[in-house]
């Protein structure tokens, strides 16, 4: 029986090829199909991890703020996201955000106009979400778990104003991160006790008392009204008195 490797495979039998690896690159291409292909996808999610990467492993120490994209520009977390974009640039950290409208925008616009790096990493949706403008450094992804890795890798912690599913998701996996002891040092706080009053309520008495989780690990979040206690929490400001 002939062996037929592949690269690291092993090709037995009727397994094996008609024409080498380097035999269909040089072929001819009958239907550009090979595009939407599965291995065609892995080079396309290594680029947009290089991409990333590249862009941002100078940026030095920076937080990520999460928040709704519906929030209005009048609206009162609009305005603390401003505050804390700014807070954060004073204190000389970058502010990366999801790079769209609402509380992404706020962040970015405090963060640019305090003259401080304001990243936002976009991603490809249905409808399209165009970078605000206050973002000085963009980068566009196609995928989420990519983008979700650069909200963590090259934050030093999480401020969450009011969200929806897009700031759960962030939340979640980034306590599940610091819960299981894969990432170290990680505080995050949420900005709006009534907001997060509810969800932290439900953590308490259904999640923890049914053993679900620790109750220590509620502690892993906290919860303020005021931006200069969420901002001195995540940069570890113990000069500051925490509500």
């Amino acid at each position: 029986m002939n062996d037929y490797r592949k690269g690291p495979v092993l090709l037995r039998g009727r397994n094996v090829p008609d024409v080498s690896t380097s035999g269909r690159l040089l072929g001819e291409q009958d239907s550009p199909h090979w595009l939407h292909e599965d291995p065609w996808r892995v080079l396309r999610i290594q680029s947009e991890f290089v991409e990333g990467f590249g862009a941002l492993a100078e940026l030095g120490p920076a937080i990520t703020v999460f928040g709704s994209a519906r929030s209005q520009v009048d609206a009162h977390d609009y305005a603390q996201g401003v505050q804390i974009g700014g807070l954060l640039a004073e204190r000389g950290y970058a502010v990366i955000t999801g790079g769209g409208p609402g509380i992404m925008e706020a962040a970015n616009k405090g963060a640019h106009e305090a003259g401080g790096v304001s990243v936002g990493l976009g991603i490809e949706l249905p409808h399209e979400q165009d970078m605000n403008p206050y973002v000085n450094l963009g980068i566009n992804f196609r995928y989420f778990f990519a983008r979700k890795t650069m909200f963590v890798k090259y934050a030093q912690g999480f401020i969450a104003l009011p969200g929806g599913f897009g700031t759960m998701d962030e939340l979640f996996e980034a306590l599940t991160l610091v819960q299981t002891g894969t990432i170290q040092k990680f505080p995050i706080a949420l900005v709006g006790h009534s907001y997060w009053d509810g969800l932290m309520g439900w953590l308490r008495e259904s999640m923890a008392a049914d053993g679900k989780i620790a109750p220590t690990d509620i502690d892993l979040m906290h919860v303020t009204d005021d931006p200069i206690v969420a901002v001195a929490h995540v940069t570890q400001d113990l000069a500051v008195a925490v509500d």
